[in-house]
């Protein structure tokens, strides 16, 4: 059964800093894009950051120099995403999402798995 799990949200203050796991289990992600996305009250889901088999990596502009997505491709059933998020802002409240998927475009609806969810919250 394939599962992407993320973990390492909660509460930070502004220009903190969090880490975000999504361990993807379940089948081979090797050869699969994995894709960070977020969604807030006020905002429809939008891309974060997304980093694909060969290592090539793009983000959102607002996070660019912020955050660092980065993966480690264990045993073949097993990956592990990450997201370093630093200097935290207000605006990046949201919940997190990991997804994966098999294609080369990387939009919310090309993705094939999602997680559930990580809450980040960020306090004055």
């Amino acid at each position: 059964q394939v599962q992407l799990v993320e973990s390492g949200g909660g509460l930070a203050q502004a220009g903190h800093s969090l880490r975000l796991s999504c361990v993807a289990s379940g089948r081979s992600f090797n050869e699969f894009a994995m894709a960070w996305f977020r969604q807030s009250e006020e905002k429809e889901r939008e891309f974060v950051a997304s980093i694909n088999w060969s290592g090539d990596i793009n983000y959102t502009d607002s996070v660019k120099g912020r955050f660092t997505i980065s993966r480690n491709n264990g045993n073949n059933d097993k990956t592990i995403l990450y997201l370093e998020m630093n200097g935290l802002k207000h605006e990046d409240k949201a919940n997190y999402y990991c997804a994966a998927t098999n294609s080369r475009i990387l939009s919310a609806q090309m993705m094939e798995y999602w997680g559930h969810g990580t809450q980040v919250i960020v306090s004055s």
